[in-house]
């Protein structure tokens, strides 16, 4: 969920102060109050969730010299300024330094909110954006992010830790929809490069002329950005697409990979995602390029190969697209359970991500099914559930392992509600729980 944004009010006169955060609390904002500079920087750190509206003209540490302050801690801080009368030099001033906008006393009240809040969407992004990099740079909470305990992902996060630590390039392949791009921001983190850029170009988004520039330079003078290759130097590149690579562009970055030598000094991680049928990657690179390239390399699974994982993976889903849209999960009967079990999955998890959301929605407005959701999806697919492909038991068990587990989370880990909601007894609980690995420690 979006976090909250609160807004600080800086200002000596404790009228006008109030007069602010009240009409600002009206439109639904979290205020702070503070009557000096002083005092608000004690609580204004560099992630500070909301922004800063402040008063230039105050005794002890002016509204410049405190814009100076917070601007050199966290210098994407949205600060709107109250400048006195007439005073646009100021204004200026402020807005060169690093100001969001100012205001002129004596000022609209609604033009006050319309800038907090276009100040504090800007802050929210920002803070978004940090908190993803933040993520991507953890390789413990991007590994949290590949859920499931299937024999395939076990052994995916078995692969991602072990070319993690190697060096040399690596080639991700799989059908779409299966997260080859999350594994590439995995096998970044959780090896030595993990603090180092992390530089993604998606070949299939440009013209050749274009995508040259972008991986290769020159770029035009007027541009801030460096060609990916200097850009990534140190850290890892990754190359979404490589097949759309023309031969011109093969050749280049062939010559880049032999020029940096061994241990190379930017890592490579091209993701394939070539679907065309009796045709690889392999054929559609020249073969010193793909063999440089897949010197080592991770096919991620398609979803259907992942058996009970697509229930784990339904239920967080569902359970997060219910608290965005403030309403319960849908609850999944066994038929339902069965069929996500069975079904194709041609889109794979990015389908899986829909189907969540559908449900959710569809749920919140009181009506449908699960398994209509699914029909939809895969026409193919029959209503009676059939147990072809897998034993019968297997279907029971992964049903049984979600419903406990979906239980044990609205419950926050109470043996007792558990118990009674699905009327078992505390033993048989206790055995069922680790049969499937599932532990009470996880839900509190």
């Amino acid at each position: 969920m979006a976090q909250s944004m609160k807004i600080a009010i800086v200002d000596d006169e404790q009228d006008m102060r109030q007069s602010i955060s009240q009409w600002l609390a009206l439109s639904g904002y979290d205020t702070e109050t503070y009557g000096s500079a002083e005092d608000a920087l004690k609580s204004l750190g560099p992630d500070f969730p909301g922004i800063v509206i402040s008063d230039i003209k105050m005794p002890g540490m002016d509204g410049m010299q405190f814009l100076k302050k917070l601007m050199g801690a966290d210098s994407a801080l949205p600060v709107i300024m109250i400048t006195g009368h007439g005073d646009v030099p100021m204004a200026v001033e402020a807005m060169r330094v690093g100001a969001f906008d100012f205001l002129e006393k004596p000022f609209n009240p609604d033009r006050m909110t319309q800038l907090a809040k276009k100040a504090t969407n800007a802050r929210r992004l920002t803070l978004d954006a940090r908190a993803l990099r933040r993520e991507l740079s953890d390789g413990d909470q991007i590994m949290n992010k590949l859920i499931g305990a299937s024999p395939t992902m076990v052994r995916l996060k078995e692969d991602i830790l072990d070319l993690g630590q190697a060096d040399g390039h690596v080639l991700i392949d799989g059908e779409t929809g299966t997260g080859k791009t999350l594994v590439a921001h995995a096998l970044h983190a959780v090896g030595s490069r993990g603090g180092k850029k992390f530089v993604l170009v998606s070949c299939a988004a440009f013209e050749e002329e274009a995508l040259a520039k972008r991986l290769f330079g020159p770029m035009n003078p007027e541009d801030s950005q460096l060609p990916a290759i200097e850009e990534a130097r140190g850290g890892t590149l990754v190359l979404e697409d490589i097949e759309s690579l023309s031969d011109t562009l093969q050749a280049k970055l062939l010559n880049v990979i032999n020029e940096q030598g061994t241990p190379a000094e930017t890592r490579i991680i091209a993701i394939s995602n070539m679907q065309e049928q009796d045709r690889t990657c392999e054929d559609a690179l020249r073969s010193d390029l793909f063999y440089r390239l897949a010197a080592l390399r991770i096919t991620v699974p398609p979803l259907r190969q992942r058996g009970e994982d697509i229930l784990t993976l339904f239920t967080r889903l569902s359970e997060q697209f219910s608290e965005e849209y403030g309403c319960e999960a849908p609850k999944v009967s066994a038929q339902e359970a069965a069929q996500l079990l069975q079904a194709p999955w041609p889109g794979n998890v990015r389908q899986l991500i829909n189907l969540a959301e559908r449900a959710v929605l569809q749920s919140r407005r009181g009506g449908g099914t699960i398994a209509s959701l699914l029909m939809n999806d895969h026409e193919e697919m029959q209503p009676v559930v059939t147990t072809e492909g897998k034993p019968l038991k297997e279907y029971v068990e992964a049903f049984e392992r979600m419903l406990i587990d979906n239980t044990m989370r609205r419950h926050r880990g109470s043996i007792a509600g558990v118990m009674e909601e699905l009327c078992l007894p505390r033993r048989t609980l206790n055995e069922k729980m680790a049969k499937y690995g599932l532990q009470r420690a996880d839900y509190l």
